[in-house]
């Protein structure tokens, strides 16, 4: 059986227009992936040189950044060849890795957002106990689990959809998502089943571990003044990034349920987020607010000028 997908890119207009303004879309996409790897990195590596930075608030916030570089890193190679390619095209072994990778690596952002809500949740109202609870060992057992679990729940469904026979050979988007699934002859009721598992286990879960953490700080901070502006600078950011990818993640899930009924310019707004405004987003926040990296980037920046 031939298992080679043909992949359709849906533009602002709705046509596929790939061939046309191929290389327009080529440099686009290939200035915005420096970006992003620059961006990303430089805030990881003045956390990786700044000794006064290495805590575990910031190492968690470097294992972040470190996620969305790789998780860039599954969708822009492939995006980037098939605009210098006649025929867009990828086998259906190559997708599912891909689905794979860009799982695991958004499973793990929430975990790794959990993990931090956890580390300032100890800093702010257990501050005596939080050298002895947030040790470096802790962080980086933490670190591990946040990266192995995700992966080890995600090849369960890979496997799993592997061995879906698939009736359909047109993929829509720009990467192997949800979408996947409606590739399938038939939906398999076990595919289905384990993949709300791993939903409620990966990211609900999280996300109302999340909200108990910060509404504990939240009233923390309302009884003590001395604690609301810490609160507020260290806190803010991980909202931010956890609201703007909870958006993503969920339009992510009703994308293969829901997929003829979304417009096409919505289904383009959130391509760009995915490809462009997420990564992005990330490096941004955190090196304008957190107050030690910004004094760090600062620095840095004056250095080059």
């Amino acid at each position: 059986m031939d298992n080679t997908l043909n992949v359709t890119y849906i533009t602002f207009g709705g046509h596929v227009e790939v061939q046309k303004y191929r290389y327009l879309y080529f440099v686009i996409m290939f200035t915005a992936y420096i970006l992003i790897i620059s961006s990303n990195f430089t805030i990881v590596g003045i956390i990786m040189i700044n000794k006064s930075l290495h805590e575990p608030m910031y190492i968690f916030i470097a294992a972040l950044l470190i996620n969305s570089v790789v998780f860039s890193t599954t969708i822009y190679p492939k995006l980037l060849i098939d605009f210098l390619s006649e025929k867009q095209i990828i086998s259906y072994p190559a997708c599912l890795f891909q689905w794979f990778i860009y799982y695991s690596l958004g499973c793990s952002e929430f975990f790794l957002l959990s993990v931090m809500a956890y580390d300032r949740y100890v800093s702010i109202c257990n501050p005596l106990q939080y050298p002895t609870i947030m040790r470096k060992t802790t962080a980086n057992i933490l670190l591990i689990v946040a990266w192995i679990l995700p992966a080890c729940q995600v090849s369960v469904a890979m496997l799993l959809s592997a061995k879906e026979k698939i009736c359909h050979f047109i993929l829509k988007g720009i990467n192997c998502n949800s979408t996947v699934q409606n590739l399938h002859c038939v939906r398999s009721g076990v595919v289905n089943i384990y993949g709300l598992f791993v939903f409620v286990s990966a990211i609900c879960l999280p996300v109302l571990f999340i909200l108990f953490t910060y509404s504990r700080i939240l009233v923390i901070s309302y009884r003590c003044r001395g604690v609301r502006r810490k609160a507020a600078q260290t806190c803010l950011p991980h909202l931010l990034v956890l609201i703007n990818f909870l958006c993503l993640t969920m339009y992510d899930v009703l994308l293969a349920r829901l997929e003829q009924d979304f417009p096409i310019i919505i289904r383009f707004i959130m391509a760009l987020q995915l490809v462009i405004y997420q990564p992005l987003l990330n490096p941004i926040i955190y090196g304008l607010k957190m107050k030690e990296i910004y004094k760090h980037l600062k620095r840095l920046f004056c250095k080059m000028v």
